[in-house]
């Protein structure tokens, strides 16, 4: 791993963002050498982006993509309550990021951290949904709007509680509550008791079958260890199969 002897923008440029920090084997390793990382001014980012814009510079897409490594970190720890593992939410993040950076325009008058917010919660929710315990968990519009927000949402219904000195020992949503949910988002309360069925764990099965769809679906069975596979083998393989298929140069 190459390392920064200082904070230098310049030095972030490099063809191979992912030779400057180490490897999600190492998680906390890459988390501390990713928050190290200087971040750009406004006219060192401008320059960049037109730079890989105008020229596909590669180096300065290196730069782009460094400065920004603790923006998928930050985002990426906003996912932690879905028991997904946090390496592979920062690796499905950083494939956001560098789709992020391929499509930036400079001249658009937006920062790169606010542009790339987008493409990095899109990416990690396409995990999510592809990966988690449950079956066909959202498959609607409506299901992922409340699949996404239903946990927040109870969350802030139970500080309003405490704060009113009411009760706050319930796991579920009141006839109020589930309404407020549906006004919100503009889906039926029905919908609501559904999902939250689900999140709450009423919806598991350990080994489902194939969708209507044909398309695959996962259950708890299919997590269980594999013995002939070392988990950080597994990880830092499929990061670099996931960088050289979506890396910068093809995004």
């Amino acid at each position: 791993m190459t390392t920064l002897s200082g904070s230098s923008a310049n030095q972030l440029a490099v063809a191979n963002p992912w030779a400057m920090v180490p490897s999600l084997g190492n998680l906390d390793a890459y988390i501390s050498a990713a928050n190290r990382l200087p971040l750009l001014t406004l006219e060192e980012e401008q320059g960049f982006a037109r730079r890989l814009r105008d020229h596909n510079d590669l180096e300065a897409a290196g730069a782009l993509i460094l400065s920004h490594l603790r923006l998928v970190i930050s985002i990426s720890r906003q996912y932690l309550g879905y028991g997904l593992p946090h390496g592979d939410l920062i690796q499905e993040g950083n494939v956001g990021l560098m789709k992020a950076v391929k499509r930036f325009d400079p001249d658009q008058g937006v920062r790169l951290v606010s542009y790339a917010m987008h493409w990095i919660k899109a990416e990690i929710h396409e995990y999510i949904l592809k990966n988690w315990r449950m079956v066909k968990v959202a498959t609607t519009k409506a299901q992922r709007k409340l699949f996404f927000n239903l946990r927040s949402m109870k969350q802030g219904f139970k500080a309003d509680a405490a704060a009113a000195d009411a009760e706050t020992h319930r796991e579920t949503l009141n006839t109020d509550e589930i309404g407020e949910v549906a006004r919100k988002l503009n889906v039926k309360p029905e919908e609501v008791i559904e999902m939250e069925t689900r999140l709450s764990g009423g919806d598991v099965v350990l080994d489902p079958g194939p969708a209507d769809d044909g398309e695959d679906t996962y259950g708890p069975i299919a997590y269980l260890a594999d013995a002939s596979q070392e988990p950080t083998a597994q990880l830092e393989s499929r990061q670099r199969d996931r960088l050289s298929s979506d890396g910068i140069a093809t995004a």
